[in-house]
């Protein structure tokens, strides 16, 4: 923690997950508890991050917060609650006599500032990625250690899982107060190094119906989600030991599976939601066609709430699927980088290949596609330079 002109500042980034086992609908929306639990895969922060610095000072008159360049409202309740709950264990662990509590900071204002190198609610986990690097940052400036899931998920459910890196389950636990209901690391991010991730960026402009709007009514609405909770249990076993064993072809059926379930009963929803638009659908036909190609599994999709694929393959089809991503959706010459992310290298594409997926050309279908892998939890940055926040307290420009 860096103190300059009596300002404590503390800068922390953490990662954006994709859940290969959704979750979709709350039992309890004040605590944030889930109707199933999920599991997700941590990418890596070269690619997707956010980063926060939390400054403190006790000549700060309020708590305030800048979001990606604009000062944003911090009476927002989940903000609130984060701020609350880290407050609250902190003095509790401070009353209990831990060295590592900060006292000084604890009983001053905080100043909050946060960025995403990625859209915002474009489906690509930003409020995950952002809640868990707040939680993760203020523990930090407050000496806080141990387990921080379950403050994180109150700010945003699937938050608690970008709070570990490599392969994470939210256990929905059964307790009324919440406290059961956490993440925990499956395996590390290097367990499965040849395993890779295609973000296809269909769309970064924000979502029509929210998460939290979208889950409030499939709740209300859906028969099918209550099917869903009785499966996902068993979903959620077969995953892990696909996991832990390495399986890409059960890991990619169960990941395809579980998207088009989740995406079912947001249809299954009145009036009914929809998150993928007709490229996402393309999309789905060509990971289908490919695998049918070759006849296995090479390929997965798996969609979150908006039009944007995440593909799940292992690192010797990243050349050869990408080219056909290319070839089915050629880049707009808008001056924007295609690729980005981990290198790709230009292969030629087998003409019966191409024969095999009857699909015309959708010409900018695609933004951009980002090439990332497993990656870990939320980090410590210690390079002052790398603070959002100035030494007057305020978010820099």
């Amino acid at each position: 923690m860096a103190e300059d002109g009596n300002i404590a500042r503390v800068t922390c980034t953490a990662p954006v997950n994709i859940a290969v086992i959704k979750y979709w609908g709350k039992r309890n929306a004040d605590l944030i508890l889930p109707i199933n639990s999920s599991l997700s895969v941590t990418l890596h922060q070269d690619q997707l991050k956010s980063t926060t610095t939390v400054g403190a000072s006790r000549h700060f008159k309020e708590d305030r917060i800048w979001i990606n360049g604009k000062e944003e409202n911090i009476g927002n309740p989940r903000l609130q609650t984060c701020l609350r709950e880290v407050r609250r264990l902190a003095r509790k662990r401070r009353n209990s006599g831990d060295e590592n509590s900060n006292t000084l900071t604890l009983n001053s204002k905080v100043h909050i500032c946060s960025v995403n190198n990625f859209p915002t609610a474009a489906g690509l986990a930003s409020s995950a990625a952002g809640y868990a690097c707040l939680v993760y940052a203020l523990a930090k400036l407050y000496g806080l250690e141990g387990e921080l899931s379950e403050i994180a998920r109150q700010g945003s459910g699937s938050a608690c899982r970008s709070m570990y890196g490599g392969f994470v389950q939210w256990i929905m636990g059964v307790k009324e107060d919440g406290s059961d209901s956490i993440a925990q690391q499956i395996e590390p991010e290097t367990h499965w190094p040849e395993l890779r991730l295609l973000v296809l960026v269909v769309n970064a402009e924000q979502k029509v119906v929210s998460s939290t709007a979208g889950m409030q009514t499939t709740v209300k609405t859906s028969p099918l989600l209550k099917y869903r909770a009785e499966i996902v249990p068993e979903r959620m076993m077969e995953m892990s030991k696909a996991i832990k064993q390495r399986d890409f072809e059960k890991f990619a059926q169960l990941t395809m599976k579980d998207s088009n379930q989740f995406h079912a009963t947001c249809l299954d929803t009145f009036p009914p939601i929809f998150y993928l638009n007709e490229i996402s659908k393309c999309i789905i036909n060509l990971v289908h066609r490919y695998n049918s190609h070759f006849d296995e599994t090479l390929v997965a999709y798996t969609f979150d709430a908006g039009p944007n694929a995440v593909i799940f393959t292992l690192e010797q089809q990243v050349d050869t699927f990408v080219e056909v991503v290319k070839h089915y959706f050629p880049p707009e010459e808008n001056g924007e980088q295609f690729l980005k992310g981990l290198p790709v290298n230009s292969v030629p594409l087998p003409e019966p290949l191409k024969l095999s997926i009857p699909m015309d050309p959708i010409m900018g279908g695609i933004r951009y596609i980002i090439n990332t892998q497993a990656g870990p939890g939320p980090l410590l940055i210690e390079d002052i330079n790398h603070h959002l926040i100035g030494e007057d307290g305020l978010a820099k420009q």
